[in-house]
């Protein structure tokens, strides 16, 4: 991973997923170099600089494709609008969400992204899964081909969104004829933002209501349905197969051992307007996740995310994939993740090694081996294709 701020961890994390996301070099070394003089973490003008930053280029690429639009020349626009809406959404990542200016950014983004979709000619379906007295929002990436497909139901971390998951995964299981349901569940994406909903640690909850909706599809093999999640995913994935026994293998897209101990370490560090290795202000987002109104209720909540507590339930394919540069979640806690799954009849840890990169958290430095790895391995589990006769 490129460390364009070697003061400042997390937006260096924040910029190399912009690469993964296909925003052009060019465009994020103009707007790094101008960030520069305020990317130290104490700087009190410093998110407020990355948010208008952002905007602007996102406003940018906006400009053109509604240029394109007026040509007619739809797929240009698409490809401008993903641009759009990667560079809105992350300028929605370090504001706080009591801003309103959060919520206005994330809506942007995710108008954007409809739009590059809708131009793009790509089978992705906006759906709304029923869940309990409300709904989660979700995309669905149809596969190729007519006949039912396995499908991936793919969740979230900490503060991902469902449009960052489409961008860095689709293509890969499309190839390999996998369907993927991308949801924003609770705690994350539109389920926070739009619905108010927060998280907890029960994932088969939600899990199940995604399931729910799979079956009744027509164009999905409802037994060859497997669950991904990545980040703080690496306890929501394994939790919802441990519990929720229609699915037939689990993608832990990081593997993190007790989150309830991490999330202490890091409000310790934390002030209240410190920095962390994930979000600008970590204690904030804690307590928005989880819904509480103080750091101790809201770190009661993570301290019941641990994945020893089930870890002999899951009985489905189990891959734990990691990188072994991982500044936030070490290597150690990947390995115990798979240590004791001792029921799974096939258990794997896929470590990829700072030589061959990909190295970094959730392989954020070179997603594409990474993404190759999980779609192939869910191919082989799941019935998809690995190559093309």
């Amino acid at each position: 991973m490129i460390d364009y701020f070697p003061n400042n961890y997390s937006w260096s994390l924040a910029i190399s997923s912009l690469g993964c996301l296909g925003i052009p070099a060019s465009h994020i070394n103009r707007a790094c170099a101008s960030l520069q003089d305020v990317s130290d973490p104490s700087n009190p003008t410093g998110s407020e600089r990355w948010y208008q930053t952002w905007t602007e280029v996102g406003t940018r690429f906006e400009r053109g494709a509604e240029e394109d639009l007026r040509l007619g020349r739809n797929f240009s626009a698409a490809n401008k609008f993903h641009r759009a809406s990667m560079t809105f959404l992350i300028a929605n990542r370090l504001i706080s969400h009591k801003d309103p200016r959060q919520l206005l950014s994330y809506k942007k983004g995710l108008e954007t992204f409809q739009k590059h979709i809708l131009n793009s000619g790509v089978s992705v379906e906006f759906v709304d899964i029923p869940y309990k007295d409300t709904t989660l929002p979700a995309l669905f990436s149809k596969s190729s081909g007519s006949e039912k497909t396995p499908c991936l139901v793919h969740f979230d971390g900490f503060d991902m969104l469902k449009e960052f998951n489409y961008v860095n995964t689709a293509s890969a299981f499309r190839k390999r004829g996998i369907s993927v349901l991308y949801v924003d569940h609770p705690g994350v994406g539109g389920a926070l933002r739009l619905q108010n909903l927060p998280s907890f640690p029960e994932t088969e909850v939600p899990a199940a209501a995604a399931v729910d909706y799979l079956e009744i599809r027509e164009d999905i093999d409802a037994n060859q349905i497997g669950m991904i999640a990545q980040s703080l995913g690496g306890y929501y994935a394994p939790r919802a197969v441990a519990y929720e026994k229609r699915f037939k293998c689990c993608i832990a897209w990081g593997g993190i051992w007790d989150f309830g101990e991490r999330a202490r370490q890091l409000a310790k560090k934390s002030t209240g307007t410190g920095s962390n290795p994930s979000v600008g202000n970590f204690v904030e987002h804690l307590m928005w996740v989880f819904g509480k109104d103080t750091v101790e209720d809201a770190l009661e909540v993570a301290s019941k995310f641990k994945v020893e507590d089930f870890l002999d339930k899951i009985t489905v394919p189990y891959l734990v994939q990691h990188g072994e540069n991982d500044r936030q979640v070490p290597l150690e806690s990947a390995k115990k993740c798979i240590e004791g799954a001792i029921n799974s009849p096939k258990a794997e840890l896929k470590v990829f090694t700072i030589e061959e990169g990909s190295c970094e958290h959730c392989n954020v430095d070179d997603r594409a081996p990474a993404v190759d790895y999980m779609a192939d391995w869910a191919a082989e589990v799941l019935g998809g294709v690995t190559a093309r006769k």
